[in-house]
């Protein structure tokens, strides 16, 4: 009977497990960051964090109960090492879980779990000014100290002018974009060479006007099912259309048998 064991058993066996949460132990100690889902996230807190509490303590009775719960002696250089010099002020709390949204396909909800402390956007967040007032000496005189966070300031100052320059690109980018022409006008240009020839960078019908017939049927042979396609009048009706000579165009087309002279 299963009567007590409120714990996650996470669908496997207490073998599975161990070796399970040991493995993640290490890949969390030594890429400081994993990604998982919520409920192995909230399982592996349970297992690392009192290792981590373990790891302030460095002596070789703490290495060697520490080395029994992750079995790598890698992992164990490194949480002596690197790890636990940077957590040593901090009195438990080790690792964040953030949220990520659901996995596609079962939908399980996953999440980003990380050490707090490797963090450097959320350790260099921005402090509060504090103002402190103390009376001291016979006359009572009150003295004010202001502290305030300079580097914090010069943070926040780039993060404007990076965001500054991120939206003069996009506007760069929105003023490069050029609108496509509908190329189905082309007597003999279906939706299919038309998407085939806008990917090829004819998108208007000044590309095609510009181009040859030659380097247009080149185009087209790269599909099995284009291959036939004859292109030989498309570059003279873009240029009439280019000129915005619709009713000639209208009565050449006619005049036309699928795009070829008549």
């Amino acid at each position: 009977m299963r009567h007590g064991k409120k714990f996650n058993h996470l669908g496997r066996k207490k073998a599975h497990r161990k070796a399970m949460l040991s493995n993640m132990a290490c890949s969390l100690i030594e890429h400081k960051t994993i990604n998982t889902t919520v409920a192995k996230a909230k399982a592996l807190r349970k297992y690392v964090e009192p290792i981590l509490t373990r790891s302030k303590t460095d002596s070789t009775h703490s290495r060697r109960l520490v080395f029994r719960y992750l079995q790598q002696k890698e992992a164990v250089t490194e949480l002596f090492r690197d790890v636990a010099p940077k957590i040593a002020d901090r009195p438990g709390g080790y690792t964040r879980i953030i949220r990520t949204g659901y996995r596609l396909g079962d939908n399980a909800e996953m999440c980003m779990i990380e050490l707090v402390d490797f963090n450097d956007i959320y350790v260099n967040e921005k402090s509060k000014k504090t103002t402190r007032r103390s009376r001291r000496g016979g006359s009572g005189a009150a003295k004010t100290e202001v502290t305030t966070d300079e580097t914090v300031a010069e943070t926040a100052e780039e993060v404007k002018v990076d965001a500054a320059a991120e939206v003069k690109e996009e506007v760069k980018t929105e003023a490069k974009e050029v609108k496509a022409d509908d190329l189905k006008k082309i007597e003999g240009i279906g939706p299919k060479i038309a998407e085939v020839l806008t990917e090829a960078g004819l998108a208007t019908y000044a590309d095609i006007a510009a181009s040859t017939p030659e380097a247009i049927k080149e185009i087209l042979s790269a599909h099995k099912t284009l291959a036939g396609k004859e292109p030989a009048t498309w570059c003279d009706q873009a240029k009439m259309a280019a000129e915005g000579k619709w009713d000639e165009l209208k009565k050449w087309q006619d005049e036309m048998d699928g795009g070829k002279p008549a």
